[in-house]
């Protein structure tokens, strides 16, 4: 599946890998070469980070599901406590 990003949000992964390299290296780098870059990062690194998310999401719905059972979970036949409660002890 590849990873897609909406044209704004790509707009400014470039603009940070612009000012990245500004900031941080010996030569800054061009809008077309960062949004290579990007587009290199995207295909290459960004599925084994979707991935973990995606892992890391099953483990906390897993743990819900888990508890689910005690959230929601309702006693069978219980019409009659009720009754057996309340009654008087016959003589």
């Amino acid at each position: 599946m590849a990873i897609e990003l909406s044209k704004d949000v790509r707009k400014e992964a470039i603009a940070s890998i612009e000012r990245y390299f500004r900031e941080n290296m010996d030569e800054p780098i061009g809008n077309i070469a960062a949004g290579g870059l990007l587009g290199f990062f995207l295909e290459e690194i960004g599925p084994a980070i979707y991935n973990q998310a995606v892992a890391d999401v099953q483990e906390r719905l897993q743990a819900r599901v888990a508890e689910l059972d005690l959230e929601v979970h309702e006693d069978p036949f219980t019409y009659w406590h009720k009754y057996d409660r309340q009654a008087k002890p016959r003589r």
